[in-house]
Formats: structure tokens, sequence, C-alpha cells
């Protein structure tokens, strides 16, 4: 069991990530995992969402509010507020030395103080105790002040894992199969760019061509088969395309690096229990 155990690791460790695009300005990335297989691709997946911890907000203490919204949903719209987060500096609060009783290793505080005639109040009025943690999106609005009303509150964000609730997600993930697409000798190719909406095939020369830079972004899901009357062929092989989106806490890149730490950490968990068995 421990040798097969190993094999796979040593399997695991050889595949290969090839970056198909990086938008930076939009947090996203996607890449290919080649040589995989369905278990470890999924597993990488649950854990990006799941298992990477970032800040948000836990508690809040308002000590004045006199605007349209109660307390609570002030509260709730500043838990659901994306923090960028600093992993080195921060520790989960079960994993710290303070045993979750809250220190500067675990938590930070945030403050707002907000009084105006008639505005917005936004996230970037908020002030943190620790510049590393801050608003990832400035203008997101928290709430509208009318005259002669105000909002002060003391706010304290802790490390968690999505799992536990959404609020500590750090992005969303998904994978499908790297597409393989043959051509035959198709009669009706106008038709099949046609019923593909352009997204996929085109025609070149009087031959039709898939599209390589748009074949990865589409789901042909049968569709180029049935229309082409069994002449285009879509197989699949075991390289799995990840598109992920990161909310703004991490970018895409630590999210990533973090995900393979912790798999890489409960792997070897797993195999001390075998060992205690």
């Amino acid at each position: 069991m421990q040798k097969k155990r190993r094999q796979e690791r040593e399997a695991c460790i050889k595949m290969e990530i090839r970056l198909l695009e990086n938008k930076k300005d939009e947090n996203k990335i996607s890449f290919i995992l080649k040589d995989s297989n369905a278990p470890y691709a999924n597993a990488l997946r649950r854990i990006m969402m799941e298992e990477v911890p970032v800040m948000a907000i836990e508690d809040v203490e308002i000590t004045k509010n006199s605007s349209i919204l109660y307390d609570e949903i002030i509260a709730h719209r500043l838990g659901l507020l994306p923090l960028t987060t600093d992993l080195k500096s921060y520790n989960l609060p079960e994993k710290c030395k303070c045993e979750g009783k809250g220190c500067a290793r675990c938590q930070v505080k945030l403050t707002l103080q907000a009084s105006k005639g008639s505005g917005m109040v936004y996230a970037s009025e908020i002030k943190s105790k620790d510049s590393a943690i801050k608003p990832a999106y400035p203008k997101m609005p928290i709430v509208k002040l009318l005259k002669n009303q105000q909002l002060e509150l003391e706010a304290t964000a802790v490390l968690g894992k999505g799992k536990v609730h959404s609020k500590w997600n750090p992005c969303l993930v998904y994978y499908k199969k790297k597409p393989v697409v043959e051509i035959g000798n198709v009669k009706n190719p106008e038709e099949v760019v046609d019923k593909t909406h352009g997204n996929i095939f085109e025609i070149k020369n009087g031959k039709l061509e898939v599209i390589k830079e748009n074949l990865f972004k589409y789901d042909l899901a049968g569709v180029a088969e049935e229309v082409s009357n069994g002449e285009i062929k879509v197989t699949y092989v075991d390289d799995y395309i990840f598109s992920i989106e990161s909310w703004g806490q991490l970018s895409c890149k630590e999210i990533v690096a973090k995900a393979v730490e912790i798999f890489n950490e409960q792997l070897d968990e797993f195999a001390e229990k075998i060992k205690e068995k």
C-alpha cells in the first residue's frame, strides 16, 4: 500500500503545467495540467476553494449606527468584503500559539468612522492596523448616509477556510478535459460554423479548421459530431484545463502554490496515519 502511494505521488510530481492565459487585471488565470487524472484534478480544485485560508471580518462591534441599515446587515456586508491577505504573517486561530484567544499573529483590527451629510461610505474608508490587510476593492459600497447620520465600528479579521464559510473562499475554480478534434470529410462546413456560432470552427481555403485559440474556451458538448453527421470526432485526453478567478484576497499564483503545499501536507499526514495502523 505504501509503495503504491509513493508511486502515485511521484507520478503527480512529474505532471507538467502549461500556462494558457494570465489576466492579472481581472484576477484570472488558466493553465493545462498535463498527464493527470480526475481524482487529483478535483482534489486540487476543492483544496483551492475550501482549504486555502484568507482573511475575512469575523466580529464587528458597532458603537454608532444611525443609517438605514440594521447593525446585523452592516456586519454581514463587512464579513463578505474581500480583504487582501498576508499568509506569511498570520496563522489560523486554531494553529496559533494563543490557541485562538486572539493575538497579533492571528487577527487584525479594522476601524470605520463615517459621518456625512449625504453620500456613500466605501470600503476605502476602513482603516486597518496592518497595511497588508485591507479591502481588496476600495470602491465597494457599504452604506449610504444621509444628513446627520453616522457610522462607527471596530471589526476583527481572522484567517479562515472556505469550507467553514463562503466569506473565506478565495476563488472560483473549474476544470475540464482537453479535447482533441479530428475533422473528416465534412460536406456541410458552413452549417457546422453556423451551428457552433463561429466560436470553434472556421473555413480556410475551402476547408473546415479549428480555431485553436478558442478551442479550450468552449464546450463542444457533442454538437460538432451531430451537425457534421459524424465526420467530426471529439475525444478527450488526460490533460485538464483549469480556470481560476480570484476574489482579490490572494493572487491566482499564490492560491495555486498554497493549494499544492496544503495537498502535500495532507498526503504526509495521511501517510503517517497509515503507519500508525
